[in-house]
């Protein structure tokens, strides 16, 4: 089978969250950054985020993204990079472009779906933006789109003020979508031979996940229900963070059986009333219940109350920081991994799912510009012609 190859005009961290799915399944992944323009560091910002790992340019926040990728500097602001980014396209047997920059830009980079389909008629090209191209100047960024699509409005304590997720829930759905949606469309190339075009707005993404709240507005919904809750669930009752004597607990009650079960257990007997058998009944005194089982969780260690709950068969789960996370059994084992240059292992998240192939350990990401000349080489420019591309700003 054909091993599938990307080019990917990526920075930040939407993309090349995509991209990086694909490298796990040993696609070929070139993230293309631009050449240096005098005015800051070279390439993707990221490199130069978090604490510095092994050079300068490859910094703690850039390395699990980017692990198993190549990396070429293009000047695509000049036609002659343009020009040598629809040669790689042809004769790498490109699969795949993406792009997250301003759509406003994809013409003048001579990026745009209809300049690199004509070089390649059955390419697939994906581009993520702020709002699609609908909105060609809108920047887009996580927390900027966590704001516009209220997701900071649902985030927090019902007398606080709106908050940030603490994982970059937009952009890491927008990485999701460009996955989805490359695979659809290569089922339907196998079909038609076609290529496609896949516009990702983080805007739209993001508001695909209102479910449970946007909805409601149309059902006369009260403004509580599509407001902050803090660590409650707005339907069901009892769900929320509960203090123990030694920390704090998670308890979600799903359904009328589990509260039962719930009471049943001689310490929480007292909370159950006939007119809390139900949900309906539970939505009424949901301020009272937090209150007592509060009242009683305090008075137990976590260990105690998850062997009660364990037992009683209802979901529930310490507050684990992300150390704890990571030694979780059903975590450890799935991790991915990449090495230093040296050999020092980096452990890194696991695989969104276990697919047959998948790759655990992935190369090292690559300095800035490392590939440029051996993609060049392998596309068929001569040592000549490469010289005088470097020379000529056109790669770096």
């Amino acid at each position: 089978m054909k091993r599938r190859t990307v080019l990917s005009m990526e920075q930040a961290l939407s993309l090349p969250y995509a991209t990086l799915r694909f490298a796990q399944l040993g696609w070929r992944v070139i993230r293309i950054e631009s050449t240096p323009a005098g005015d800051g560091l070279p390439g993707d910002p990221n490199r130069y985020i978090g604490a510095r790992v092994l050079d300068d340019d490859r910094h703690s926040y850039f390395i699990a993204p980017n692990a198993g990728k190549e990396a070429i500097a293009l000047n695509l602001k000049a036609p002659q990079g343009q020009a040598l980014l629809r040669k790689l396209l042809v004769a790498l047997d490109v699969d795949i472009f993406c792009c997250n920059t301003v759509p406003r830009r994809y013409a003048q980079l001579g990026i745009d779906y209809d300049t690199l389909a004509a070089a390649k008629p059955d390419l697939i090209w994906a581009g993520i933006s702020a709002m699609g191209p609908d909105y060609p100047n809108a920047p887009g960024y996580d927390p900027v789109i966590q704001a516009m699509a209220g997701f900071m409005e649902l985030t927090g304590p019902g007398d606080g003020p709106p908050t940030l997720s603490g994982v970059p829930l937009v952009d890491l759905k927008a990485g999701d979508e460009v996955y989805a949606n490359v695979m659809l469309a290569l089922a339907e190339r196998a079909e038609s031979g076609r290529g496609m075009r896949i516009d990702v707005s983080m805007l739209q993404a993001a508001a695909s996940w209102l479910i449970t709240t946007l909805p409601l507005i149309d059902f006369d919904c009260r403004p509580d229900e599509i407001t902050r809750c803090g660590n409650e669930h707005r339907k069901f009752i009892p769900t929320n963070v509960y203090p123990t004597a030694d920390g704090f607990i998670y308890l979600a009650i799903g359904s009328d059986v589990q509260w039962k079960r719930l009471t049943e257990i001689g310490k929480f007997a007292a909370l159950g009333t006939p007119a809390r058998a139900t949900n309906a009944g539970r939505h009424q005194e949901r301020e009272s219940i937090h209150r007592e089982m509060a009242a009683v969780t305090r008075r137990h260690g976590c260990d105690e109350l998850a062997a009660d709950f364990s037992r009683a068969t209802i979901p529930h789960t310490r507050i684990n920081d992300i150390p704890a996370v990571r030694e979780m059994e059903a975590i450890a084992r799935k991790l991915t991994v990449t090495r230093l240059p040296g050999g020092r292992q980096v452990r890194m998240q696991p695989l969104a799912v276990d697919l047959p192939g998948a790759a655990r350990e992935l190369p090292f990401p690559p300095k800035y510009g490392e590939h440029s000349r051996a993609v060049l080489r392998e596309a068929g420019c001569g040592e000549e012609e490469i010289a005088r591309l470097a020379a000529d700003g056109i790669i770096a």
